[in-house]
């Protein structure tokens, strides 16, 4: 791309990325709950998930490849202006992945990944300019330099989100080969997932667990719910990165069998292009049926799993919500898989199915942060301030970690 090209990209970045941070510091800073740091975190969380779920909408188009160089589009800033390559590549195959609806959509998927990225290059730098002033301000003022900021974390981010984009450039250019689509997936709802425990670590731990073996023992269930979460994401995206939704139409059953003729070693061999084995010949449909099957009875132990923890936290003040979402999220999961299954595979329902996922992430990263490592509980002092010690039966507001 020539530099008047990449700079406005850039410049759409920028674009979408000015209204959240409008609305972050051009409002007023709240009183109580935290500050604008904090709300800059929530809001980069936000917009990350919207990024998952419009990329879910991405590849469940077809959209992948309608703009088959990267960062650009056609080596332009976007497709209006590489119209002319666009239409070249639609009359040479016109049922092919290149069209100008498709490259608009995969365009603006990296727009807004774009402007996640420069939310946390926002969020780095006000956490280190706030950590300077902390420090020169430590007697001063213990107010400014109670405030939390986090900059490692934030650096962390960082690192993620480049890696995220790596991924999502090779995506594109290893013409959208199963192992990079489904890694692109989780590393998105990984950086989802940071991104939210980092919003968190502004407000703190509660503690209302009367019997400390209570909280240990759900700690460890919620932890390993979500390791099982992330295997049955996996197992997802494995499933849509290799278009292997269809491979079982019917159900419960697949293929008229509860257990039909299937190819493990072809359907989960990770080093293969689209649609081939590993030797460079066509994938057949028992290797989909395969990848179909393992993640549809995956499933069912995912939501036993997950609907016995949420029948456990429902009796806990600070995890009611969560606890409630978590049904209602799971309940919404089976709901749209099913109908993925039995009508063919609806582009409203696929979408819905990948936003659940993001939002069980999302719900389960709550949980367990929010879940105390004993039922007396010792808070972490804020930066500069006092420690305090919260009884295990005692309500507890909002504190920095």
């Amino acid at each position: 791309m020539q530099a008047f090209d990449l700079l406005l990209l850039a410049f759409k970045g920028i674009a979408i990325a000015s209204l959240p941070l409008a609305l972050v510091w051009v409002g007023r800073a709240p009183r109580h709950g935290g500050d604008r740091l904090r709300r800059l975190a929530w809001v980069t969380a936000f917009l990350t998930f919207d990024l998952v779920v419009f990329g879910g909408f991405t590849r469940l188009t077809d959209s992948g490849l309608g703009c088959p160089d990267w960062p650009g589009c056609y080596a332009k800033a976007d497709p209006l202006t590489a119209s002319s390559a666009i239409a070249q590549a639609e009359a040479a195959l016109p049922s092919g992945p290149v069209t100008m609806a498709k490259a608009w959509i995969e365009m603006i998927h990296r727009y807004l990944a774009m402007a996640v990225g420069l939310l946390i290059v926002t969020m780095l730098v006000t956490s280190v300019v706030r950590r300077w002033q902390r420090r020169r301000a430590a007697r001063a003022s213990p107010a400014q330099a109670s405030r939390p900021s986090f900059p490692g974390m934030t650096a962390a981010l960082l690192g993620l989100v480049m890696l995220q984009g790596a991924f999502g450039a090779w995506t594109v250019t290893q013409r959208l080969q199963p192992i990079f689509v489904a890694t692109h997936l989780l590393l998105g709802l990984t950086l989802l997932a940071v991104l939210v425990w980092h919003a968190l670590r502004f407000e703190g731990r509660p503690a209302d667990f009367p019997v400390a073996a209570k909280a240990g023992s759900l700690r460890w269930f919620a932890a390993g719910a979500f390791v099982l979460l992330v295997l049955q994401i996996a197992l997802g995206g494995w499933v849509s990165a290799n278009y292997a939704v269809l491979a079982c139409s019917d159900f419960p059953k697949c293929q008229g069998a509860w257990v039909p003729t299937m190819d493990f070693s072809s359907g989960f061999q990770p080093w293969r292009e689209l649609g081939r084995t590993a030797d460079g010949g066509y994938l057949s449909i028992a290797a989909l049926t395969a990848i179909h099957w393992v993640h549809r009875n995956v499933a069912v132990v995912v939501a036993v799993v997950l609907g016995a923890l949420a029948w456990r936290l429902r009796t806990v003040p600070s995890l009611a919500r969560a606890s409630a979402a978590l049904a209602v999220l799971l309940g919404s999961q089976l709901l749209t898989g099913l109908v993925n299954v039995v009508f063919t595979w609806p582009l409203f329902a696929a979408v819905l199915h990948n936003a659940g996922a993001a939002g069980l992430v999302t719900t389960l990263v709550v949980i367990n942060y929010r879940l105390p490592r004993t039922a007396s509980m010792s808070r972490r002092p804020v930066h500069g301030g006092t420690r305090r010690t919260s009884s295990p039966r005692s309500a507890v507001g909002p504190a920095a970690t």
